[in-house]
């Protein structure tokens, strides 16, 4: 009691009840049971039996209850020791929102802890601070140095078990977390007894430094997200009715992927909102909104990844744009080449140039805690994506606005889902076809014509067996088995970049997927598209090659198309119009006739309703002649296409029942269906004959000449 004090005030007793009060609420907070599978992992095992001093891990991305679990381990290594003779001492430090100098607040409450427990130490350090002072250290409970030193004589003089716990360790700044590490690196090489638990989100920086401890990994497992349910549900929304109960349970257990704050909130959400009947709770359960604890969590959380610095806020939330609405997880180097992309200057044309502006590096780090684990030794794994729907959800909500530029900003309550969806497709969009318009991918070609033939050959085969062209294939195999072993090349290689790849294969999807405000200028599209150009051929090359084998999984064969043609298939009904409206087809960048081209590939791939605003454009008079009908013909006899609903096609023919009665083609028309054994061409033109006497008498001419 003497020095109790003294010593409180001189190393914070203030904050270790803090960190007393925080156990506490975890302890009200947890579901045990989700939490008993740690006590059997071989890592945490061979830890605590250890007879030296040893370090373990504990992993887990935000949000997966790595807090929740540690307060379980510190209750249950309180609970063994209790057993013990003598007793084994335990300390443990929870980092929340930390700031600067956080190295000389955790050492602090680690010695007041030892010293609660041990108070016959109390004199020792109490004589060890006055003496520190009269030396001339103002403040030694701010000097980690000398904290170090005395931590390192307390432990000297215990004879029993010691361990510490420190959780979130990622919270604290970096020159922080270097104190800390280097701290117990040196206690433990001195102190055999001493047995040190650790947790934080695996960022690269942070692995590098623990890359000898023993991990454990918190990572998605449903039944585990089940128990947490079930306890926060009993815990805050026990009166429902059992049906009420059942079903948020599954469909919130379902969706939380393992973020079990996040299924905490949702909880949290449906208690302020009071929803307690089945249907209510249903609709609610379709569409969760962004609980609005956690966006204020991801708020604070992007803010101290980017230091409140503009420049990396608009790098931090141009990368989480486009990993909200990428089709498939980026690699490493494929999401820095698109933001360098993204924020490039104009004065950027060539993929040399844009490559200069690539930091991988600085991008991660300001975004790793919305992100899964990476495997950072490999920088074109396809790994990286958003660690949960809810992180979408926020970008959605509260980042679209900050992407947009002046003119086209919204008032919040203007801008609906779609609408915030739609701006970052938009985004993605025109950093594709941006990315794409380079100058080495528009002169470069991809496949020159002798690698061609050299890749295309087999390797280790027979070419002069027979058996040299049979292909082992499985029906329901996937793309990824069955060009596995394959020959593949890198478009990096032939100077196109890290982006190319999936500019190449998804800019078409993000094309179809604009409508507004958000659609691409047309000039853009007709250069990228420009007929017969090197850059056609070299996305088309690569579309039909999404995993860069040598062989390609579709015919695309680019001569064949234009401008037109890959809108008619990809793009979006209003960008159709805009260009049938105002683009040039008398321009080089089309081919010849370009709606024929167009419709030819909607008849094989497309969309059929396409053809109609061909037919209605002010260019639909190019198609209302008997060669239209020859193609629609030629493309209905085809087995592959034989099956879709060709009614609306051939409807179609009422468009031209004036003008091929007047021309005088109409007969031959009739005589060509009728030759083809094109049954529902036959049927309409009679149909129509009978209430129209001209194209009946032209028929009945067509036929007469025949």
């Amino acid at each position: 009691m003497l020095y109790d004090q003294e010593i409180g005030r001189w190393l914070g007793s203030s904050v270790m009840r803090q960190q007393s009060q925080y156990h506490a609420y975890l302890q009200d907070l947890r579901a045990d049971q989700a939490c008993e599978f740690l006590l059997e992992d071989a890592s945490f095992i061979n830890w605590y039996r250890a007879s030296n001093s040893e370090n373990l891990v504990l992993l887990g991305e935000m949000g997966t209850g790595k807090t929740v679990a540690m307060g379980f381990l510190v209750d249950e290594l309180r609970r063994r020791s209790e057993l013990q003779l003598p007793q084994a001492k335990l300390c443990f430090y929870y980092c929340q929102n930390a700031g600067p100098d956080q190295a000389a607040q955790i050492l602090s409450c680690l010695i007041l802890s030892l010293l609660d427990q041990l108070p016959g130490l109390k004199k020792s350090f109490y004589e060890w601070y006055k003496q520190a002072k009269s030396a001339g250290n103002f403040e030694p409970s701010a000097d980690t140095k000398k904290l170090r030193e005395f931590l390192q004589r307390l432990l000297e003089t215990i004879d029993r078990q010691v361990f510490f716990v420190i959780d979130g360790l990622d919270e604290c700044d970096m020159a922080s977390r270097g104190v800390v590490f280097e701290c117990l690196g040196a206690l433990s090489q001195k102190t055999p007894r001493l047995k040190v638990l650790l947790s934080f989100r695996p960022q690269e920086e942070i692995m590098d430094q623990v890359e000898r401890m023993s991990k454990i990994t918190l990572g998605c497992d449903t039944k585990r997200d089940g128990l947490i349910v079930r306890k926060a549900f009993e815990t805050q929304l026990s009166r429902l009715p059992k049906d009420v109960k059942a079903l948020v349970i599954e469909r919130v257990s379902h969706l939380a992927q393992g973020s079990a704050i996040w299924a905490k909130m949702v909880i949290e959400l449906i208690q302020t909102r009071g929803i307690t009947a089945f249907g209510p709770m249903r609709l609610f359960l379709e569409q969760v909104p962004l609980p609005s604890h956690l966006s204020e969590l991801y708020s604070v959380l992007l803010s101290r990844c980017t230091s409140n610095d503009i420049n990396n806020e608009r790098l931090a939330n141009k990368a989480l744009a486009i990993l909200a609405i990428a089709r498939r997880p980026l690699s490493i180097l494929e999401l820095a080449w698109a933001v360098a992309m993204g924020t490039a200057p104009l004065e950027v044309t060539t993929v040399a140039a844009l490559g200069e502006t690539v930091d991988h590096h600085r991008l991660m780090r300001l975004i790793h805690p919305f992100v899964g684990h990476l495997d950072s030794s490999d920088l074109k794994k396809r790994q990286v994506r958003l660690i949960h729907q809810s992180v979408k959800a926020f970008i959605l909500e509260h980042r679209t606005d900050q992407l947009q530029s002046p003119a086209t900003l919204a008032t919040a309550d203007q801008v609906t889902l779609q609408q915030r969806t739609e701006s970052l497709e938009g985004l993605l969009l025109e950093i594709c076809v941006n990315y794409l318009q380079l100058e080495e991918i528009g002169t470069t070609e991809i496949f020159p014509e002798e690698q061609v033939v050299m890749e295309a050959l087999p390797r280790d085969v027979d070419l002069f067996s027979e058996d040299a062209l049979l292909v082992d294939y499985e029906p329901g195999c996937s793309w990824e088995d069955l060009e596995r072993g394959m020959v593949r090349y890198d478009p990096v290689d032939r100077g196109f970049g890290e982006f190319f790849v999936y500019a190449s294969c998804y800019w078409i999807h993000h094309f179809g997927a604009v409508t507004t405000h958000t659609l691409p200028s047309l000039t853009s599209i007709e250069n990228l598209c420009r007929a017969g150009s090197t850059r056609l051929d070299n996305w088309a090359q690569q579309n039909c090659r999404p995993d860069c084998a040598t062989q390609p999984r579709f015919e695309f064969d680019s001569s064949l198309y234009d401008p037109l043609s890959i809108t008619s298939l990809y793009g979006s009904e209003a960008m159709l119009r805009g260009m049938l409206e105002n683009s040039d087809f008398d321009e080089g960048k089309f081919l010849p006739n370009p709606l024929i081209g167009a419709v030819g590939q909607i008849l094989q791939w497309g969309d059929f309703a396409r053809v109609k605003i061909l037919l209605e454009s002010k260019h639909g008079h190019q198609l209302k002649n008997l060669d239209f009908f020859r193609l629609i013909m030629n493309r209905w006899s085809a087995f592959s296409t034989q099956f879709k609903d060709w009614d609306q096609v051939f409807d179609h023919v009422d468009f031209v029942l004036d003008i091929s009665v007047r021309e005088r083609w109409a007969g031959e028309l009739f005589c060509v269906a009728s030759g083809a054994g094109c049954k529902p061409l036959v049927r309409r033109l009679t149909t129509r004959a009978q209430h129209n006497t001209e194209l009946k008498n032209e028929l009945m001419r067509g036929l007469w000449l025949q």
